[in-house]
């Protein structure tokens, strides 16, 4: 029911108003608790699907996620629910944060009625309340034992999708789960990547898991995940991550064309196509990347990754244009100054995210003509490099130490790691350059031509001849 008739009754009776009121539906009920605060947060769900919600209702919606995690962090939760309805819940609470930041900062055009409701609810979506919560549930719930027991083979989590199979109730465990996911978009939407992948850890996001098992969620970790990695410049891991999903969304997506979120899944594709673009432009590994997701990247951005190997003016304009469509919304999570004379500031956060990223572009801006040369040559002295790309031997050191430094980022574990396939040392001014060979792995190509044939003999098998 609640993921075919809902959304269908939805579409049929209350395409452009709201579902009926909590009010009008508890008698029917018999004023069941626990389904009231359900049916509210599904009644808000859909508000902010099909309207625009106003100040007051987004402060009781606030209060309405307030009893129901207060039920499920201290009551007795006995009943189990799908868990794409548990996704849902907690996708839209980190949503409705996000939204109320961005409503909040936006002072211009409010009316004196706005104005006072946020002088009087000014504890309405606090950021440490948002966090708070999704952490108590974490905690709670102790989801980061039962995946730590799972791996130890004492456990059964992600073979039953976080079902509970012997008489429990799945809501706080999944809840729990969930809440890893939501404190990583929430913090990415703060621009604090590392604490974001830190409250991912336990989740193994190199194997299959409960989080792939509902598409909305298996799409929005990844998408946070890869663009935390790509601030941090891990783009490498990035690179690896965006390619598995974009590869899954391209085999998978015309099976979830009737979903509710399908236009959000298409969006985050088009995204991650234009983040992927990032990464190869700054950190070519072209190796990593399926043959159909290159054909893909190829058709979208082909000639704005051209532009962006050049780091010209031109090439920077791309890479804002691109970021600016691919980043998250970032929020200034602050209560609003409600002072004369009123401002916007929902940009605040966005620009000073574009303005460190424009930043680290403009710092690797001539690796790029740096790496070319050095993968022609086995050995090149500093003074001949110096010469091909036109800088005297001090600038070229220089541009050498940050290409080092650049290539390198710290991993999760605090370890350093190579993001490049191509490394060097210098001895006696001589620059020696050791490239790292990709070992060909012509099992998987066999193996994927062998598909290709089984396909091709499928489909002449169907056809009927005359």
């Amino acid at each position: 029911m609640y993921e075919g008739s809902f959304q269908r009754l939805s579409e049929r009776m209350f395409r452009d108003s709201p579902w009926p009121s909590v009010d009008a539906v508890a008698p029917y009920v018999d004023n069941d608790h626990v389904f009231c605060l359900l049916y509210r947060e599904m009644w808000f769900r859909h508000l902010y699907a099909r309207q625009s919600p106003t100040g007051r209702q987004r402060v009781d919606s606030w209060d309405n996620y307030c009893s129901l995690f207060g039920v499920v962090l201290h009551g007795v939760v006995n009943m189990q629910l799908p868990i794409l309805w548990l996704w849902d819940m907690v996708d839209e609470f980190v949503y409705q944060f996000q939204s109320y930041c961005q409503y909040r900062a936006k002072l211009k055009n409010k009316t004196e009625e706005e104005l006072q409701l946020l002088k009087q609810y000014d504890q309405a979506w606090n950021v440490y309340g948002v966090l708070n919560y999704l952490q108590a549930l974490v905690e709670k719930s102790m989801i980061i034992q039962i995946l730590e027991r799972e791996k130890e083979g004492l456990e059964q989590f992600t073979a039953t999708d976080g079902y509970d199979y012997e008489g429990g109730s799945n809501v706080l465990k999944m809840l729990g789960y969930y809440s890893m996911i939501g404190l990583l978009r929430v913090h990415c939407l703060l621009g604090d990547y590392h604490t974001g992948l830190k409250c991912l850890a336990p989740i193994d996001i190199s194997q299959q898991g409960v989080y792939t098992t509902v598409i909305g969620s298996n799409i929005f970790t990844i998408y946070h995940y890869g663009f935390a990695n790509l601030m941090l410049r891990r783009y490498v891991e990035a690179t690896r991550e965006f390619n598995k999903i974009l590869l899954y969304i391209l085999n998978f997506k015309q099976y979830h064309q009737k979903s509710p979120q399908f236009d959000q899944i298409l969006k985050k594709n088009e995204q991650m196509y234009a983040l992927l673009a990032i990464c190869l432009s700054l950190c070519p590994q072209t190796k990593l990347i399926e043959e159909n997701v290159s054909a893909q990247l190829k058709e979208k951005y082909n000639d704005k990754m051209l532009k962006m190997q050049r780091f010209d003016d031109e090439a920077y304009v791309v890479f804002d244009e691109l970021f600016s469509y691919a980043c998250p919304k970032f929020i200034t999570p602050s209560a609003p100054v409600l002072e004369e004379p009123l401002i916007n500031y929902n940009q605040d956060a966005y620009r000073l995210q574009l303005k460190l990223f424009l930043y680290e572009v403009k710092q690797q801006q001539l690796l790029a003509g740096v790496r070319s040369f050095l993968k022609l040559y086995s050995t090149i002295s500093i003074a001949k490099l110096a010469t091909f790309i036109e800088v005297d031997e001090a600038t070229l050191r220089t541009i050498l130490m940050t290409y080092k430094h650049k290539m390198h980022a710290v991993d999760s574990d605090g370890k350093i790691i190579s993001n490049s396939n191509l490394d060097f040392y210098i001895i006696d001014d001589i620059i020696h350059v050791l490239e790292t060979k990709p070992r060909k792995l012509h099992g998987d190509y066999f193996l994927h031509q062998i598909l290709k044939f089984d396909e091709i003999i499928g489909e002449l098998e169907r056809v009927r001849l005359d």
